[in-house]
């Protein structure tokens, strides 16, 4: 089913033009995409969400250039990309705990994440690192020509759909500006992105699979985020989540933030572009209000869980919600 729709409406564009304002990408970075706010309602045929991980520093970035809040940006995990902009001044900004440098002619000069900032021609944007957290996002002040497919331009790699034919940057690509913002003036916002001890979660639909030992295991032991993690899932390890009733169930419906414990007892969280189905048992969700905070614990990260009411989780994504508008509104 997944394989028909993506032959159906799949378009892969071999030719390159270059406008007259555009980015070279020097050095693509890890796991450089676009994104922006996801595709909506179509589990149905196998296509989860996507769009950005921080969904929080993704809306600020495109606040602070003048953009439409939902406008697309690049995300880069742990190293970004290299680029050396050509064209008219374009204002650009960072956004995440990010370690980057713009290279003007004869200087460099260090970037200060959450600030818009001036490009001229030949300018060079230089992203080198994270800080002890993994994603951020460059947005630029204007619209980026690109193809949309299901009313969104969120790269998904592993079904390879979206911008970019559905892949991550590589080196040497373009990334062409169609209309420049005419926003000159550069803004700025005091921001510091925080952690939280807990991520807090509501019982999944199969909790009741596990012993009162495993549960106990679940919500009082100490987890840590391994290697293997990327936008689909975070696998954790540490002490076995021990099930009493069955490691395999019939596949059923995944959401982002389920989180599935296999046979080995190491649970796993499923992220943005999860495998809409599973055949693992789930025995919570992370709350919406915390998912920001999980996708930015890189691999070695201690995690423990807190369990709350459904009630409380929809009015702790009501204050998360409040606060990012409040941030937004700041930003003028």
């Amino acid at each position: 089913m997944i394989l028909y729709f993506l032959k159906k409406y799949q378009k892969f564009n071999t030719k390159v033009t270059v406008s007259k304002n555009y980015f070279k990408v020097i050095r693509a970075g890890i796991n450089t995409t676009f994104q922006d706010e996801g595709r909506k309602n179509l589990y149905h045929v196998g296509i989860p969400f996507s769009g950005a991980m921080d969904k929080r520093n993704y809306l600020l970035s495109n606040k602070l250039v003048g953009n439409k809040i939902n406008s697309p940006a690049l995300e880069f995990a742990y190293q970004g990309p290299l680029l050396k902009y050509f064209g008219n001044k374009i204002n650009i900004a960072i956004t995440g705990d990010i370690n980057f440098k713009i290279k003007k002619k004869d200087i460099t000069i260090d970037g200060n994440c959450y600030q818009s900032l001036n490009l001229d021609n030949g300018d060079e944007v230089d992203i080198l690192s994270t800080n002890k957290s993994v994603y951020g996002y460059l947005a630029i002040g204007g619209q980026i020509d690109l193809k949309y497919q299901w009313s969104s331009c969120s790269t998904n790699t592993k079904a390879i759909i979206g911008a970019n034919d559905g892949k991550k940057f590589e080196n040497e690509q373009v990334i062409n500006i169609s209309k420049l913002n005419n926003h000159s003036v550069e803004k700025k916002l005091n921001y510091i992105n925080t952690k939280i001890e807990n991520i807090r979660i509501i019982k999944g639909t199969n909790f009741d699979y596990f012993s009162d030992k495993g549960k106990k295991t679940f919500l009082k032991k100490e987890f840590i985020v391994s290697k293997l993690t990327d936008r689909m899932g975070m696998r954790l390890e540490g002490p076995k989540i021990e099930n009493i009733i069955d490691t395999n169930i019939k596949s059923e419906g995944l959401i982002k933030g389920i989180i599935q414990v296999p046979a080995d007892g190491n649970p796993i969280v499923m992220l943005s572009d999860h495998g809409t189905i599973g055949g693992y048992p789930k025995i919570g969700v992370v709350i919406s209000a915390d998912y920001d905070k999980l996708v930015q614990l890189s691999p070695g990260s201690k995690i423990k869980f807190k369990q709350v009411d459904l009630s409380s989780a929809e009015n702790l994504f009501k204050l998360y919600d409040l606060e990012t508008q409040n941030l937004i509104s700041q930003i003028e």
